[in-house]
C-alpha cells in the first residue's frame, strides 16, 4: 500500500498548534433550504506540518478552507464555531484584519495558478507588489527576494521568468510561480486546495517534493486539500478524512492509511490502483453522496455501507480512537477486517 513519509519538523517548532479549528460550521442559505457545506469540523495543524484533507467532490473540504480565510461567498457564512490562528480568534474578525493576513501570515494556492496570477502583469511586478503589499521594502531588494524564492521552488533561469507575462510560461510552471508567491512573506499557514489536479503526474510530484522542501525549511504550516488520497499519501504528515460536510475520520498518515478504521477511508483506500491486485477490478463504493440539503437525523454514510446496524439511525458523533486518531462511525473496522 502507499506509504506516508514522516517530515523532520523545522527547528523551534511551537509546543501550540498554528492553527485550531474547533466545531467549524459553515452554512449556505440558498432558496431551496440550508447547506451544510461544513457541519461540525475540528482539527489542528502545527509548524512545519502538512495536514491532508481528503474527500469526494461537496464533501466540503474545500469550503473548510475559505472559511479559514473568510472567503466563503454569500449566500454562505459561518454559522459557530472558533478559527485560533497563533491562539489569534478570526471568527467575526473585520474584513481589514482579514486582508492583513491574507498572503502575508496565511495563504493559499488554488487548483488554477491564474486565480493567483494577473495575466497582463510580468511575474516580477507581481511578486514585487505582494511583498510590498505587507512590507516596506525597495524594489531591488524585492527583486533579489523574488529571485531567490524561485529558485527555491526550483524554476530554471529564474531572471528570465521574471521578465514573463504568465501566458507564456506552461502550467507546471505557472503553478509553481503560485508556490514561490505564496511562500513570499514567508506566512506562517499555506492552504492549498487541490493545486496539483490539472497537471502531469511528473510535475504533480516535483510540485509536491517543493512544498514539502519548503515547509521544512521555513516551519510553515500546510493544509492540503485534495480528492486523491495518493497523493495525500505522499505529503502529509496527518489525514483528515470528510464527507458530507464533516471529519469521519482523522490521524496520522500511515495509521490511516495502512489501517483505515470508517468503511468510507477503507473504500476510497480500495479504488486506488496500487491497492488492488493485477487484473483485479477496482473497489467501487456503492451509490452516491448524499445532497446536504436534505440530510436526515441518520449516519450520511448509511445508504452506502455494507455494514450498518439500528444504531446508523443516529448520526454518530466524532469520537477518540486513541492520543492522535478520531473516528465518526458506530461500527468502526478492525485491523484487517475486509469489507
Amino acid at each position: 500500500m502507499m506509504s506516508a513519509p514522516k517530515h523532520d519538523i523545522a527547528p523551534g517548532r511551537e509546543a501550540f498548534p498554528t492553527l485550531q479549528v474547533q466545531n467549524l460550521r459553515t452554512h449556505f442559505f440558498t432558496k431551496a433550504g440550508i447547506v451544510k457545506a461544513v457541519d461540525d469540523v475540528s482539527f489542528n495543524v502545527k509548524s512545519g506540518e502538512v495536514l491532508g484533507i481528503v474527500g469526494e467532490s461537496g464533501s466540503g473540504k474545500s469550503v473548510t478552507g475559505f472559511s479559514i480565510l473568510g472567503l466563503v461567498e454569500f449566500p454562505g457564512r459561518i454559522v459557530s464555531g472558533s478559527i485560533l490562528f497563533k491562539n489569534e480568534e478570526l471568527v467575526g474578525v473585520g474584513e481589514s484584519q482579514l486582508q492583513s493576513l491574507r498572503g502575508n501570515r496565511i495563504a493559499m494556492i488554488f487548483q488554477d495558478p491564474m486565480m493567483t496570477l494577473n495575466p497582463v502583469l510580468r511575474i516580477d511586478t507581481q511578486m514585487i507588489e505582494t511583498i510590498q503589499a505587507h512590507r516596506n521594502l525597495d524594489r531591488k531588494a524585492c527583486e533579489e527576494e523574488a529571485y531567490a524564492m524561485l529558485e527555491l521552488v526550483g524554476i530554471p533561469s529564474p531572471g528570465e521568468r521574471l521578465k514573463n507575462y504568465p501566458h507564456q510560461l506552461s502550467g507546471g510552471m505557472r503553478q509553481r510561480i503560485a508556490i514561490a508567491i505564496a511562500f513570499l512573506n514567508k506566512p506562517d499557514l499555506i492552504i492549498a486546495d487541490e493545486p496539483t489536479t490539472a497537471l502531469d503526474v511528473t510535475i504533480q510530484a516535483q510540485i509536491i517534493h517543493e512544498a514539502q522542501q519548503l515547509c521544512q525549511k521555513t516551519g510553515t504550516a500546510l493544509i492540503w486539500i485534495t480528492h486523491d488520497l495518493a497523493v495525500v499519501a505522499g505529503i502529509a504528515d496527518r489525514i483528515c478524512v470528510m464527507y458530507a460536510g464533516r471529519i469521519v475520520e482523522s490521524g496520522d498518515t500511515s495509521d490511516v492509511i495502512d489501517n483505515p478504521k470508517h468503511p468510507y477511508t477503507h473504500g476510497l483506500i480500495g479504488s486506488v490502483p496500487s491497492h488492488n491486485k493485477r487484473g483485479e477490478p477496482l473497489f467501487l463504493i456503492p451509490g452516491m453522496t448524499p445532497s446536504l440539503l436534505n440530510l436526515g437525523p441518520e449516519c450520511a454514510f448509511q445508504s452506502r455501507c455494507s455494514s450498518t446496524t439500528d444504531a446508523c439511525s443516529s448520526a454518530p458523533e466524532i469520537q477518540p480512537l486513541d492520543e492522535d486518531r478520531t473516528i465518526r462511525c458506530h461500527n468502526p473496522l478492525q485491523g484487517g477486517e475486509e469489507r
